[in-house]
């Protein structure tokens, strides 16, 4: 896709987008929708992404390509106004995708399970493969 203006920038627009939402912090909650949101978070927010994402479920599932479009628009906007009230920035998202990029999903999936393993492993009290402890 491009605009008048040359070929859109996906990275650019989900900077400007963080930027403005950024920018809402703290804003009047009347007269920024933003704003209101901010300013309720992040319960209003959490609600957002999951009404948002129920629709985008029920856009799929009725196959309209111009819904899935809107709705998906929707979901990603409030998952930005998420990022911005945690402190976090598309940018790092974006980052993560790549760090995936050419990782078998399945690969993915067993590794983040092995290192939920490992970690439960070394918490406090924790019984594992390899424990010094006896059962009581």
């Amino acid at each position: 896709m491009s605009s008048a203006a040359g070929p859109m920038d996906p990275d650019a627009v989900l900077r400007r987008l963080a930027d403005i939402i950024d920018a809402r912090h703290g804003g009047d909650p009347e007269r920024s929708y933003v704003a209101r949101l901010l300013a309720r978070a992040p319960d209003a927010i959490l609600k957002k992404i999951g009404e948002e994402a129920t629709e985008t479920v029920m856009a799929a599932k009725d196959g309209d390509a111009a819904r899935i479009i809107a709705e998906t628009a929707d979901l990603w906007f409030h998952s930005l106004v998420m990022l911005s009230h945690f402190g976090l920035r598309p940018e790092q998202v974006l980052a993560e995708l790549e760090r995936r990029a050419g990782t078998s999903g399945l690969e993915e999936k067993a590794l983040r399970k092995a290192r939920a393993r490992d970690d439960e492993e070394h918490l406090p009290g924790a019984r594992g493969p390899g424990s010094d402890r006896e059962a009581t």
